[in-house]
């Protein structure tokens, strides 16, 4: 491959969809770049490419499309800066608690039907079951080890809610997954969890803390925004699939 572009192949993704899955990785600023992509699709042969472009580079987007690459989706990033937290700020409510072995179940079907913005879902060539379980699985991970925190929201009913935190050595955070279910919504759930959220991120030294949603989910920017996350950064999901005829096209 050219310097300014590298593909990776994804084999935790590939294992899970059953198909070859890759990532580009680099803008399609020249001609040298575009034809490395296709020569490179020809030798590796994948079944599917991820492609995230910035919002700024139409060059890079209409190459990409001229060689099958389809839009899915707009990543947002928020961001916000955190203080100093006063004593006892890490101490939540009774109706949040860190996430338990006894939660998982509950978890895992509210992942399932929590994330259907998401640009997965968006691709009609990923099946929405597949889609589905990678939610519940993705949720599962996360309390297995993936994340540093699961907060979880609960009420008279069960589980109402989670969030993931991951925690980015010296003083930055993220932000993982972050679900209300759908009957618990307009009751101040995710409004609450993310304040929790901030509370723990800044008891662990977390001074910016960053967050990915989907550009045109308006429900969630607006909990973002009111608990003062300002987009930072707007990028373009675009997805590439083999054809039966992909070989004589290239």
């Amino acid at each position: 491959m050219g310097a300014s572009i590298r593909c990776e192949s994804l084999e935790w993704d590939s294992a899970f969809f059953g198909v070859r899955i890759a990532r580009l990785t680099g803008p399609l600023d020249s001609p040298q770049a575009v034809l490395h992509l296709q020569q490179w699709l020809v030798s590796s042969r994948p079944d599917c490419v991820y492609y995230l472009a910035e919002v700024g580079s139409a060059g890079s987007v209409r190459a990409a499309e001229s060689l099958g690459f389809r839009y899915v989706d707009v990543r947002a990033t928020l961001e916000r800066e955190l203080a100093e937290p006063a004593p006892g700020e890490d101490v939540f409510p009774e109706n949040v608690h860190t996430h338990r072995d006894a939660d998982l179940p509950a978890l895992r079907a509210l992942a399932r039907l929590s994330h259907r913005e998401t640009r997965f879902y968006a691709d009609p060539r990923f099946p929405r079951q597949q889609c589905d379980a990678l939610y519940e699985t993705w949720i599962e991970n996360e309390c297995r080890g993936g994340a540093d925190a699961v907060l979880v929201a609960t009420g008279a009913s069960g589980l109402h809610g989670y969030l993931t935190g991951h925690l980015e050595p010296p003083n930055a955070g993220r932000i993982g997954l972050f679900a209300v279910d759908a009957a618990a919504r307009g009751r101040g759930v995710g409004s609450r969890l993310l304040c929790c959220g901030l509370k723990w991120f800044a008891a662990r030294g977390v001074r910016r803390l960053s967050v990915v949603t989907q550009g045109h989910n308006r429900a969630a920017l607006s909990v973002y925004q009111r608990q003062g996350f300002a987009v930072s950064s707007l990028q373009l999901w675009l997805h590439w699939w083999r054809q039966p005829s992909e070989e004589s096209r290239l």
